[in-house]
C-alpha cells in the first residue's frame, strides 16, 4: 500500500467516504460500507451515469431481482464457467487466488488464462509460498472455485437459486418481454443499475475488489447488417489505447489517438464498441477521472469471457497499477441463443427481420411420432418435439440420414428419422427470425467511485507554515455537498442557518457548519470535497436577514462577495458546469482582506 493510498483510507474513515463493514467484529474481506460522503458521491455518479447513458441516449431502464433461479445461470454458463483458481495453504488453511500468487511473484502475466495443472507447476517451479504464513505451496492442488453465492428460493431447499454475479442476465432472461415494450423493433438498448455478488476467494484492499458491488450495465441489441452508431458524435474524442497486438510486442506500449482514427485504422474493429468508449471517455472526465491516468486496454484472446468475441477495458491508474473500471464487450448473440435453447422457445429470444421482398423456399414440415418419442424421452418428449420442428425449419438436410441430432437445454439427443414424418413443401416467407447482436458496456460503480476519490485527493503544503492542507478536489457534479454555509460569528448563526434551509429548499445539497474556528471549518470542508463555502459575517446581515455573503472556492481559496438574491442561481450554475468560479471573479467584487486559512 502506498502513502497516497494510506492517506486516502485515512481521509475516507475520518470524513465518511468508506470504511470496512462491522469493524468491531473483525470485518470480512470484500465487504465495505460507504459513509455519508461516500454514499453522496456514489449516488451522484449513478445519477449522472443514468442521465448520460440512459436519458441522453434514448434508452430504457429496468430493475430486475438480485436473486434468480438456478436454470437462468445454467443457461448463461455461470454454473460451469464462472470460476477462479483456488489454492489452500496446508498450514494456516487460508484460501488464495492461485493465479494472483503466480502473477505477484513472477514475471508471468494473465496466469488466469492458464490451465490449473500449469499453475500448479509454476507454483512448484518458483517455490511460491502462502502470503499469510509463508508455507511452501508446492504440491497443493489448484481447483476451480465458483464465484456465485448459492441460496434457496422459498422454504427449504427445493428451489435452488443464486445471487446474480452480473445484472445483465436479468435483461437477457426477460428479452421476450422487453422486445414487446420496444414494439419488436431493433435497435434498442436496456440499462440497469444494481447490486451484484461474487464470492471472491481472498479479496484484499478497499473498494477495488468487493464481494457485493454495484454495476451499471447497458445491453444494446442491434442488427449489425443495418445499424451503425453515429460516430461523428465522438470522432474527435482523444483516447489512450493499448490494443492486444501492442501488449504482445516486445516494444509495444499504449498510444494516443482519437476514436475516429482508431476506427479508420482498424484498431477498434467494432464501431459500436468505439462509440461507447468515446462517450464513456467524455463522461469519465466529466465526473473527475484524470484523463492522463485513463487508458483503454483490449483483452487478449485467451482472457476474454466465454461470451465475448472482443472486449476492451477502461482502466484507471492507481499508484502505478491499472484498475479495470469498465468492460466494453461484443457479446454477439451468445446469451439469447443460450436462453432460447434452455427454455425451448427460440423465437422468444429473436427478432423478426423482414426480407426486402418475399422469398419462396423449400421447408421441412416435421411431424414427430409421439408414440415413439414419448416412451423414449419421457419428460423431455415435448422439448424433443419442439427441437425437431425447429431443426426442420432451420436445416432440412439434417433429416436426410438415418438419425437427426437436436440440442436441448441440457445437451444433445439423437432421434431416428423413421420416428419422424417429414414432408418437404415450398413456402413463401416474408422474413426470418434472427438473434440480435449485443454490445455491452458494463461499469463497476464502486471502482469508479474509488478512482474518482483517488484522483481527487491532494495533499499540499500551506505557504508560510509547516502544516499540510488535504483537499479532495471533487467536481461539483459528484461532490456530496455542493456548499457549506459557515457563520463567521455566533451572532449570525440563526441567519446563516435560515439561509442554509433556503438553499436546501431550492434543491441544493448544502451543509450548515458552525463548529470551530473558521479556518478549521474551511479545512474540514476541503477534506470532505465541498467545492464552495458560503460565509455569513455580520457585515452582510441587516436586521437579521442575510443580504450579502462570501463564496470561497475550495481549489484556489479565492473569495468573492455575492448578493444573497444571486446566491442560489450562481450555486446551481456552478453545480451544472454552466459557470466557473472564474466567472464569479469577473462578475462580483473580490474579497481581498486576509483569509483565515491556517487558523
Amino acid at each position: 500500500m502506498t502513502d497516497h493510498d494510506d492517506n486516502l483510507r485515512s481521509v475516507a474513515k475520518r470524513v465518511g467516504f468508506f470504511h470496512q463493514t462491522a469493524e468491531n467484529y473483525g470485518g470480512e474481506g470484500g465487504l465495505w460500507t460507504l459513509g455519508p460522503h461516500g454514499t453522496g458521491v456514489k449516488r451522484r455518479i449513478e445519477n449522472d451515469w443514468r442521465q448520460r447513458f440512459t436519458v441522453e441516449e434514448g434508452h430504457v431502464e429496468i430493475e430486475a431481482p438480485t436473486v434468480m433461479g438456478e436454470a437462468v445461470f445454467e443457461a448463461s454458463g455461470h454454473l460451469d464457467g464462472f470460476d477462479d483458481m483456488l489454492v489452500e495453504c496446508p498450514q494456516c488453511g487460508q484460501s488464495e487466488r492461485a493465479d494472483h500468487i503466480v502473477e505477484d511473484n513472477t514475471g508471468i502475466e494473465e496466469a488466469e488464462s492458464l490451465p490449473n495443472e500449469e499453475v500448479e507447476s509454476l507454483i512448484a517451479e518458483h517455490e511460491l509460498v502462502c502470503p499469510e504464513c509463508g508455507t511452501d505451496l508446492t504440491g497443493q492442488s489448484v481447483i476451480d472455485h465458483n464465484l456465485m453465492f448459492e441460496t434457496s428460493i422459498g422454504p427449504g431447499s427445493s428451489t435452488p437459486g443464486y445471487l446474480r454475479p452480473e445484472t445483465a442476465q436479468g435483461i437477457f432472461a426477460d428479452f421476450h418481454r422487453l422486445k414487446q415494450y420496444e414494439n419488436k423493433q431493433l435497435p434498442f438498448a436496456v440499462t440497469q443499475i444494481g447490486r451484484s455478488y461474487r464470492n471472491e476467494i481472498s479479496p484484499r484492499g478497499g473498494l477495488e475488489r468487493l464481494r457485493e458491488f454495484t454495476q451499471a450495465e447497458l445491453e444494446h441489441f442491434i442488427d449489425p447488417a443495418k445499424h451503425e452508431p453515429d460516430l461523428e458524435r465522438v470522432r474527435e474524442v482523444p483516447v489512450t489505447l493499448y490494443p492486444s497486438e501492442a501488449q504482445q510486442a516486445d516494444d509495444g506500449a499504449p498510444f494516443d489517438t482519437t476514436i475516429g482514427e482508431a476506427v479508420d485504422e482498424g484498431v477498434i474493429a467494432d464501431p459500436w464498441i468505439a462509440y461507447y468508449i468515446g462517450i464513456a471517455k467524455e463522461w469519465y472526465v466529466r465526473i473527475g477521472i484524470d484523463p492522463a491516468r485513463l487508458r483503454f486496454r483490449q483483452h487478449q484472446p485467451d482472457e476474454r469471457a466465454h461470451y465475448a468475441s472482443d472486449c476492451w477495458d477502461a482502466e484507471t491508474e492507481i499508484d502505478s497499477d491499472w484498475l479495470e473500471v469498465t468492460g466494453f464487450a461484443d457479446r454477439g448473440s451468445y446469451d439469447l441463443r443460450k436462453h432460447g435453447a434452455h427454455t425451448g422457445d427460440e423465437t422468444a429470444y429473436q427478432i423478426f427481420r423482414p426480407f426486402d421482398a418475399p422469398r419462396t423456399e423449400e421447408q421441412v414440415v416435421v411431424d414427430p411420432d409421439m408414440s415413439v418419442i414419448g416412451p423414449e424421452f419421457g419428460e423431455q418428449a415435448d422439448a424433443v418435439k419442439q427441437a425437431l420442428e425447429r431443426k426442420g425449419a432451420a436445416d432440412p438436410s439434417a433429416f436426410d440420414g438415418d438419425t437427426v441430432t437436436v440440442e436441448l437445454g441440457n445437451g444433445e439427443v439423437t432421434v431416428p428419422t423413421d420416428a419422424v414424418d417429414v414432408e418437404r413443401v415450398e413456402v413463401t416467407k416474408e422474413g426470418d427470425h434472427e438473434h440480435p447482436k449485443i454490445i455491452e458496456p458494463s461499469f463497476g460503480i464502486d471502482r469508479i467511485v474509488y478512482s474518482v476519490l483517488h484522483h481527487a485527493l491532494e495533499v499540499d503544503a500551506v505557504p508560510g507554515s509547516d502544516d499540510q492542507r488535504t483537499v479532495m478536489s471533487l467536481d461539483p457534479v459528484v461532490a456530496p455537498t455542493l456548499a457549506a454555509v459557515l457563520p463567521l460569528r455566533d451572532t449570525v448563526d440563526d441567519a446563516a442557518r435560515s439561509l442554509a434551509d433556503e438553499l436546501r429548499s431550492a434543491g441544493l445539497p448544502v451543509e450548515f457548519d458552525a463548529g470551530g474556528r473558521i479556518g478549521r471549518r474551511y479545512r474540514r470542508q476541503d477534506e470532505a470535497g465541498t467545492p464552495f463555502c458560503v460565509t455569513v459575517d455580520p457585515e452582510g446581515v441587516v436586521d437579521g436577514s442575510v443580504e450579502r455573503v462570501t463564496i470561497r472556492d475550495r481549489d484556489s481559496t479565492a473569495q468573492v462577495w455575492v448578493p444573497v438574491e444571486d446566491l442560489a442561481a450562481e450555486l446551481t450554475a456552478l453545480q451544472a458546469g454552466a459557470r466557473e468560479f472564474d466567472d464569479l471573479l469577473e462578475a462580483y467584487q473580490i474579497r481581498t482582506e486576509p483569509k483565515a486559512e491556517a487558523a
